[in-house]
């Protein structure tokens, strides 16, 4: 490979300075957006919806790891201004690269046991659901973070240098079993989650278009629920698992010039892969009606908060319902169990 080619990839540098400033800039609307956006959210699972009395613990893990992901964010955006695509000091960038790792496969794994439990409650419902008590208990979300540190090892090793991996400098055994382990995580983390999420959801559609047709707002309610977690994992995780593929079959083939346009590509994705953190509380508000209501009660105005509050209460109740403590009405979100 040309000189020109590993300065501009091997040594961390950008091959365009003129896409990154703009990518740079995209990061920035997403930390200035998302910043206020998952504080608040916070705000409302801790002291307005208490999320431990609503069974809420997953949602409220998603929470924390968009709000990690978003604290990340700044660094990224200062390497992207100097021209960097991830930082050139060892330590700063292992760091970033596991917490980016890490706060990933948390909004994953989280989305993914939350879709499983939506599935088993109503396609299986009668049965003995565990993740209804999974999620009663803190120590499981502990756990699924725990489990989560291992995977997080390939963006440690030594071998690793500027998302260097297959096609790169492969010098040793040692470098090729690495690579391959560290592709094999990135790409498991998303195409299986990935498939059984769409199984899911269409056996809990398919279960919901049996139902009676006196119950099509619930109905419509339930699918929008299910459909928008499908919506933002194939909108922000896909995309760059996509552009990940290409960016390997380049490199083993070693097409130089390509090469620096599917960095870019890889990199661009990557950053719109970020609205996850800005995205996600859609997927609240239509797992948890009690939650949306608290955040609109704490949030609005009220003129608007009588208008959206007035437009839930159109939907009948089931005889699942949760409190929430901004002292607005008792609500449900039927077909789904409240949290």
């Amino acid at each position: 490979m040309s000189s020109s080619v590993n300065s501009s990839v091997d040594n961390c540098k950008t091959p365009n300075n003129i896409t990154y400033q703009a990518l740079s800039w995209l990061m920035a609307g997403e930390f200035i957006l998302g910043l206020p956006l998952n504080l608040s959210v916070l705000y409302v699972f801790i002291f307005r919806f208490k999320f431990w009395k609503n069974n809420s613990i997953f949602l409220f893990n998603i929470v924390v790891a968009d709000f990690l992901l978003v604290v990340c964010l700044p660094v990224e955006i200062y390497h992207y201004q100097h021209s960097l695509r991830h930082s050139d000091n060892r330590v700063v960038c292992k760091t970033m690269l596991f917490m980016l790792f890490l706060n990933r496969g948390a909004s994953i794994a989280f989305l993914i046991t939350l879709s499983l439990d939506r599935y088993f409650s109503v396609v299986h419902l009668g049965r003995k659901n565990c993740f209804k008590t999974f999620e009663k208990s803190p120590q499981i979300s502990l756990f699924i973070w725990l489990l989560l540190l291992p995977l997080t090892i390939p963006t440690m090793v030594e071998t690793f240098e500027c998302c260097n991996s297959h096609g790169r400098k492969v010098e040793t055994f040692y470098h090729d079993v690495t690579d391959t382990f560290r592709e094999i995580i990135y790409f498991s983390q998303i195409i299986f989650p990935f498939f059984i999420l769409v199984y899911c959801t269409c056996r809990i559609v398919k279960r919901l278009k049996r139902k009676t047709v006196g119950e099509k707002a619930k109905l419509r309610r339930a699918m929008f629920a299910v459909m928008s977690v499908v919506i933002v994992f194939s909108s922000c995780f896909l995309p760059s698992t996509i552009a990940r593929a290409a960016l390997l079959v380049v490199r083993l083939n070693n097409w130089e010039e390509t090469e620096l346009v599917a960095v870019q590509v890889y990199d661009g994705l990557m950053v719109l892969s970020y609205t996850d953190c800005l995205l996600d509380p859609i997927v609240y508000c239509f797992c948890n009606s009690g939650f949306k209501d608290a955040y609109i009660s704490t949030f609005c105005p009220s003129f608007l908060q009588k208008k959206l509050l007035k437009s839930n209460s159109e939907v009948p109740n089931t005889p699942t319902t949760t409190t929430v403590t901004s002292g607005a009405k008792i609500a449900c979100l039927p077909m789904l169990e409240k949290k």
